[in-house]
């Protein structure tokens, strides 16, 4: 059973069913349990404040698939008419390749691909890096709570707000087959 405190973050969140059980999520995304001077330590090496309710979520599984994979979208994307899709969501570290701080984290995509600077990358979407999922601080400064976007490489980096914050996007999250792909 889910922490009772983590019910009232995420309410009428199926907690124990949110994440799918892999090796690949294993090896490439899920963490450790991040310790509070990790997360200070990520935080300050990234240049902003996590979400509370993301190292919440985290600390019950540090990073992995979520069984729902689908993100409702307000306009069209690069991805599909109504929806954006994500392979993970990154745990908070540095040992795990898909990892806030590895080697596959919010860095490489800004350094390496020319991502905007405008937050923490922390989903990756199944076009191989072609867009991603932020937590976007432009409006509330690096300490303030963040919206959740989407940023799409393949139309200039594109921005497109998916949800007010890190609780809404978990909340809008659907599975695939709630989206029709023809």
């Amino acid at each position: 059973m889910a922490d009772e405190a983590l019910k009232q973050v995420f309410p009428g969140l199926d907690l124990d069913g949110f994440w799918e059980d892999s090796t690949y999520a294993e090896e490439t995304y899920r963490g450790g349990y991040p310790t509070e001077d990790l997360v200070s330590s990520v935080e300050a090496e990234l240049g902003f404040r996590l979400p509370a309710s993301y190292v919440a979520l985290m600390r019950m599984r540090n990073g992995g698939i979520p069984r729902n994979t689908c993100c409702p979208a307000p306009s069209r994307t690069t991805w599909a008419d109504d929806y954006v899709a994500l392979n993970a969501i990154m745990g908070i570290g540095r040992e795990k390749e898909g990892s806030l701080a590895g080697s596959m984290g919010t860095r490489f995509y800004v350094e390496e691909w020319g991502y905007p600077e405008i937050g923490v990358y922390f989903a990756d979407c199944p076009s191989a890096g072609h867009d991603m999922i932020a937590f976007d601080y432009r409006d509330c400064g690096p300490d303030g709570q963040p919206r959740v976007v989407h940023v799409d490489q393949e139309v200039g980096y594109r921005v497109t707000v998916l949800a007010p914050d890190f609780v809404s996007f978990v909340q809008a999250l659907r599975p695939e087959s709630d989206y029709d792909y023809d």
